[in-house]
């Protein structure tokens, strides 16, 4: 009777990719053995399994990798033959590729399937038909859900390609009658600091709330993951908790160093924006701050003039000990009692301004997202479009999500570079400045999913100017 301590996919090296151990078994103990085993096969003969004092590598190759199940000695070498051919048998079901990148993204998929071969060490009565059946837990309600859900993607396919009909002859039209032609697509949820005159932005195109239907139940797996969890805690791995995070969170950007003098001016804005995939400009809101800080006790009682040359229709606001009439007169930030002066070593926020308005005309960078049904899953276009001329942004980081499963997106016509984060579900579209010269540009790659399940989209950047013109001197 074939007695099955575990089951692995390995390097040539015998580092562990994987692996299923189906008797109470260490994580050190199997990763020795994982060690132990390329280290005992012997190059010059071809053999299907090696043995020590203890247990049985049963093993093929993989091309660079290996399939290996550890047994007892005393197990049955046929069935131990046997149960190897549906292990190796299993693992192209999951992966496209046997490489370890891909072994690794779908590793919690085979280890599901490894236990409908092996239960308690004992090899159950199934095929790979089987092992199939019992994993995808396919039903009725569930293609029910799918047909349903299918349907309504058509009409909303057919509504989307309406709309960009609508918005092209609306294009179209303000471009003959010569008037600013309006900015559609989704631009979203964003926040934007500035550190001496910098400008950090991010985005997040926000996504429509969807149908709430009831899916068919799926296999249980919390148990496993957490019994999985559990065994790496005993055996003293650190295990940080994930937390899930905004859009508008993941990719922010530190300010560089800079340089300390006896009086630092520092100015930082914030802008959060809401817009729907659809385009229309829901919510717009500027933040801004001047924040002095003095080192030197002679600079104690500098005044600061501020020139307001933004049209925006701003609401200035100064702090308490500010002179307001002497602000409102001159545009100059002085202490209401000439005699005190402003405290040394200490950040004190001398100046705030707030703008919020739903005038489409002001958001400062466009980014349009078409995600369009195909044969083998979705092509989607993404285009962006800087509205704000003026502006120069640097380390532009488009974030689009893509679904997770599926392998790396199959990239067409690019400007600038990107990166696959596959454990983020993330494609990263890079671009190291927009700017008057380089105002518009599009990323175009095919993958295999849904419309939605490319949004939200979120944007990061960081800019040398200010989105709103003011200026701060020191008199």
């Amino acid at each position: 009777m074939l007695v099955l301590l575990a089951a692995a996919v390995c390097t040539k090296a015998g580092k562990a990719i994987v692996s299923r151990q189906f008797v109470e078994m260490t994580r050190t103990r199997i990763e020795g053995l994982l060690a132990a085993f390329p280290k005992l096969m012997n190059t010059g003969k071809q053999h299907t399994f090696v043995e020590t004092d203890s247990v049985r590598y049963v093993y093929q190759p993989l091309e660079k990798l290996y399939m290996v199940l550890i047994t007892t000695k005393n197990s049955n070498i046929l069935e131990d033959l046997e149960t190897l051919r549906l292990f190796s048998r299993v693992i192209p079901e999951y992966c496209r590729v046997l490489e370890e990148s891909e072994i690794s993204e779908h590793c919690f998929d085979l280890i599901f399937a490894f236990d409908e071969i092996v239960a308690l060490g004992y090899r159950e009565n199934v095929n790979l038909a089987q092992i199939r059946t019992f994993t995808e837990m396919d039903s009725h309600e569930e293609k029910v859900f799918r047909a349903v859900r299918e349907t309504q993607e058509r009409e909303a396919k057919a509504e989307m390609r309406r709309k960009a009909k609508e918005l092209q002859q609306a294009r179209r039209d303000a471009e003959r009658s010569g008037k600013k032609v309006p900015a559609f697509g989704g631009f979203g949820s964003a926040g934007m600091t500035s550190v001496s005159s910098g400008t950090i932005i991010t985005d997040t195109i926000i996504e429509p709330e969807k149908p709430k239907i009831t899916a068919a139940p799926v296999r249980p797996s919390g148990p496993k993951v957490d019994n999985f969890v559990d065994k790496l805690k005993s055996e003293g791995e650190t295990i940080m908790p994930t937390t899930g995070k905004r859009g508008s969170d993941v990719s922010k950007v530190l300010p560089p160093p800079v340089n300390m003098e006896s009086v630092h001016l520092r100015v930082e804005e914030k802008i959060t924006l809401t817009c729907g995939r659809d385009g229309g400009l829901q919510n717009m809101e500027v933040l801004g701050m001047v924040t002095l800080r003095v080192t030197d006790d002679k600079y104690g009682r500098i005044r600061l003039i501020i020139n307001n040359n933004d049209g925006k229709g701003l609401q200035l606001q100064t702090h308490p000990n500010v002179d307001k009439k002497l602000f409102t007169a001159e545009s100059v930030i002085g202490l209401k009692n000439p005699e005190k002066s402003f405290p040394l070593n200490n950040d004190v926020g001398v100046l705030k301004w707030r703008l919020q308005t739903t005038d489409e005309s002001l958001i400062p960078l466009t980014i349009n997202c078409w995600p369009s049904e195909s044969g083998t899953g979705c092509d989607v276009n993404i285009e962006y479009e800087l509205q704000e001329e003026n502006l120069e942004l640097n380390d532009v980081v488009i974030s689009i999500p893509v679904p997770s499963g599926v392998g790396a997106p199959v990239i067409g016509d690019l400007d600038g570079e990107y990166k696959h984060d596959s454990r983020r579900n993330i494609l990263e579209w890079c671009l190291p400045v927009i700017d008057a010269n380089n105002k518009t540009g599009s990323l175009e790659f095919s993958i295999a999913g849904q419309p939605n399940d490319f949004f939200p989209v979120s944007l990061s950047f960081v800019s040398k100017r200010n989105y709103c013109d003011i200026q701060v001197g020191c008199i």
